[in-house]
Formats: structure tokens, sequence, C-alpha cells
């Protein structure tokens, strides 16, 4: 059974909904969560904010905490989960933002990226330090939030 499947499958088991925002992924997770049939009776929809403007006018995510931290950073990861959960109604929200390159920016280098899961219960946020072209920095951040969603589905559910 694939990874989706498996989402799937407890979602619908314990009657919950997600919903995604992504930067970094660009719509991948929604893509991969949509191929599996009957999705629509779990995943409420998803919200790609890849610009800054997007950030804060999509998700809430604070001007001071971008301005302080920049948009590659913990907080705004767990900020845009919260937010995309609250905006959706739904009772997970799952996150990315990161750099694909094949520049750093803020001082960070290309490859770091977080992912942020928010549930009613607790707020999670993974970073991670990846390595590849731009493509597969992005396939491994989808990858990596999928397995955190699983995780959390299986284990603190």
């Amino acid at each position: 059974m694939k990874r989706e499947e498996m989402i799937g499958r407890i979602l619908r088991e314990k009657g919950l909904t997600l919903a995604c925002a992504e930067s970094i992924t660009g719509g991948l997770i929604s893509d991969r969560i949509t191929d599996i049939p009957g999705s629509s009776k779990y995943f409420k929809g998803s919200i790609v904010c890849y610009s800054v403007q997007a950030k804060i006018d999509l998700l809430s995510i604070p001007e001071p905490l971008i301005r302080e931290r920049g948009v590659i950073c913990p907080e705004v990861a767990a900020r845009m989960a919260e937010g995309v959960r609250e905006r959706m109604g739904s009772d997970i929200g799952l996150s990315t933002t990161g750099l694909a390159g094949p520049e750093g920016s803020e001082g960070k280098p290309v490859g770091t990226v977080f992912v942020g899961l928010s549930a009613s219960n607790s707020t999670l946020v993974k970073a991670l330090s990846l390595k590849g072209e731009r493509r597969a920095i992005k396939e491994a951040a989808c990858e990596a939030a999928l397995d955190l969603l699983l995780s959390f589905l299986e284990e603190r559910l």
C-alpha cells in the first residue's frame, strides 16, 4: 500500500480532514494526496503560497516575524500549518517552506527545508538539510512531509 493510501485510510477511519500550505513543494503534496480515489472525503484543499505576500495575505503570517526571521524558518512553517488548518477548517494542517536553489537566500544554504504540521493538540516542525538539484529537493521535501504526516497519524492519534 502506498504511503498516500495509508494516510487516506487513517484519515477516513478517524474521520479527520487535511489541508496543505505549500511553498517549496509548489503543490506536489496535494498532487500526491489527490492521486488517491476518494481523497475528497478527507482532503479539504491546498494553498500554494510561494510568495512572501501570499503567506501574509492567505495564511496570516505576521510581517514582523518574516522581517525578523525570513520565510525559511521553523516559526513560519508552524504558522503556515496552523494558518491553513484554520482557514480551511481542517483537523490537520501540513506545510512546507524552504530553498530549492539554485542559490541560497536569507543566509541559508540550498536544501534548507522546514515541514510543519498542526493539529488541535500540537504543532510540530521538522528541519531538513536536503541535497541535489532543484527538482530533487522539492520531491524530497514532499516525501518528508508525507512521512511526517503518516508518522503523526500512526503514533500520536
